[in-house]
């Protein structure tokens, strides 16, 4: 059984928001590829052979523990939903890149990541039997609650400030794509998918649990990956082969075509394997975080989502990137990352009363006392 340790499983999702925030960081360094060269042979790494090598190196007799859980209904039922939740995430990452051409990165991120924070936190309460009502008599909810409020506020903020910045920065050029209307409705749709893979991760929560049993600990939540990632990569894969088609990049794989500047092969399949294990690492952390939440385990997507944002927007103030705004700009953004400070400490404080030590526990050491007492005595 998983100790509860709530600040110990915050700091664990701060070190996954943190490989979130920069997983795409090593792209900038590509040269010559088209995207869609670039995306599938990151997806290779993060969404099927990271996860198969995270699962072989830390589940214990991972044969017999799959074994076992394809002879289960909860777990076979549990592992289809975990695969087709992993091919809706995939069309949610797809509708994300495509919104930020029409409306830019930080109102798509705003949104996106503002709904699936809610929705990949609230909707797993609403559906599971008697979690609600079990929720809602913990200890700490008011501040549970409270942080995901201030957390939502602290990313509408963030979108707000990254508006204004591209306001400030923006170029005269005639020819920008900016559509609100196409912009908004694929955002919407990839904040709505994008919830999908926290539904994907917690459907082949059975499977976790198996694994438990046969000694995985800590590292249980890392079976999950093996039908929660793999629709995804299924999903970029078509999309990736029409771009291919469309685009006539096939011949990238083997060969740079011509262009400015230097630019190696095999320093392109270096920095794609990056990208690819830095946007892995960020779940396997996030499981260590997961199983340590305790009565409100249900938080960690939101908590994820959260920190992910206050991350990704303190990295580009400490690279910059806020260079050359106006005033209103900079003070918007310093406000966002102290909202967003404020949600990550009172979701913090509401996990630890949540996993308090209640008198049944108490009791049960009470026990455990009593018979080492005895054994002193004997």
């Amino acid at each position: 059984m998983v100790t509860p340790n709530p600040f110990l499983g915050v700091g664990m999702h701060g070190v996954g928001a943190m490989f979130a925030a920069n997983c795409y960081a090593p792209q900038k360094f590509i040269k010559r590829w088209s995207w869609e060269t670039f995306w599938i042979t990151q997806s290779i790494w993060c969404w099927l052979l990271w996860p198969i090598i995270g699962a072989w190196l830390t589940i214990p007799e991972l044969g017999q523990v799959l074994s076992e859980a394809m002879q289960s209904d909860v777990c076979r039922h549990g592992m289809k939903w975990s695969f087709i939740f992993s091919l809706c995430y995939g069309v949610g990452g797809i509708a994300f890149n495509m919104s930020i051409r029409y409306i830019g990165f930080a109102l798509t991120y705003a949104i996106a990541v503002g709904l699936s924070a809610v929705l990949g936190t609230v909707i797993p309460v609403l559906t599971e039997e008697g979690k609600l009502n079990e929720v809602l008599q913990q200890e700490g909810l008011f501040w549970v609650i409270a942080g995901l409020v201030i957390g939502i506020l602290g990313i509408a903020a963030c979108g707000l400030a990254g508006r204004f910045k591209e306001q400030d920065l923006a170029s005269q050029d005639s020819s920008s794509e900016f559509n609100m209307k196409k912009g908004l409705l694929l955002a919407i749709l990839a904040g709505v998918l994008s919830a999908m893979y926290g539904f994907a991760i917690n459907a082949a929560s059975p499977v976790a649990e198996i694994a438990e049993q046969h000694g995985a600990g800590y590292w249980k939540g890392n079976v999950n990956y093996l039908t929660a990632n793999p629709g995804a990569f299924i999903t970029s894969l078509f999309y990736c082969i029409w771009l291919t088609m469309k685009n006539r990049s096939q011949g990238e794989y083997t060969r740079l075509p011509a262009g400015e500047g230097a630019a190696k092969l095999w320093k392109n399949y270096l920095f794609a394997f990056l990208c690819g294990t830095f946007w892995y690492g960020q779940f396997f952390f996030y499981n260590l975080g997961h199983v340590r939440m305790g009565d409100f385990e249900f938080t960690s997507w939101g908590i994820h989502m959260i920190m992910l944002v206050l991350f990704s927007n303190l990295t580009g103030v400490l690279f910059a990137e806020w260079k050359g705004t106006l005033g209103r700009t900079k003070m918007m953004i310093v406000l966002s990352l102290v909202i967003l400070t404020l949600s990550i400490l009172s979701l913090a404080y509401g996990n630890f009363l949540g996993s308090a030590e209640k008198p049944g526990n108490m009791a049960d050491i009470n026990d455990v006392n009593a018979v080492s007492v005895e054994a002193i005595q004997e």
